[in-house]
């Protein structure tokens, strides 16, 4: 059975309920998972026995700046510690598309990632507002990074 872990920081809630949506998905695709609020976590654990890691980040700050969710910003700095190295991640976070770096914190984490050697699949989910809204969007996105874990957790199909 495939792993998943889900590391979220948020403020408003909204971070939080995509990390439990994304997880209910996985569980029905029979993926074992584990969500953990980023204050609860452990640089080290993250990549750690996993099949897939998943960071949901919220942005907060000013309409020309980047800044993580309060919470997360520790993560970010720490993220070397991780076990990431070959590990696929996939990146989701919340924001207003009002704001000149809509979901920036997304977009720091994709780019140290990469510098770290994990590897990125799918396209990084970015929710406008209240996740309710984007509903569709968001279990589209859990099943296609589902059905990336799984193919790679998959024992071989031995032909004979």
């Amino acid at each position: 059975m495939a792993k998943a872990l889900i590391v979220f920081g948020s403020t408003t809630g909204n971070t939080a309920t995509v990390a439990r949506q994304i997880g209910h998905i996985f569980t029905q695709e029979g993926i074992d998972v584990r969500i953990q609020n980023v204050r609860t976590i452990k640089t080290e654990e993250v990549g750690r026995s996993f099949d897939i890691t998943l960071l949901g980040a919220s942005s907060r700050g000013n309409i020309d700046t980047i800044a993580f969710q309060e919470d997360f910003a520790p993560l970010y700095e720490d993220i070397r510690k991780a076990d990431i190295k070959n590990q696929k991640v996939a990146l989701f976070g919340c924001g207003d598309s009002t704001r000149e770096y809509f979901c920036g914190a997304v977009d720091l984490l994709q780019e140290k990632i990469g510098d770290l050697g994990g590897i990125v699949v799918n396209e990084s989910l970015r929710v406008d507002g209240d996740p309710q809204a984007a509903l569709a969007t968001i279990i589209q996105w859990a099943l296609d990074v589902a059905s990336e874990t799984c193919q790679a957790s998959a024992p071989p199909i031995q032909l004979e």
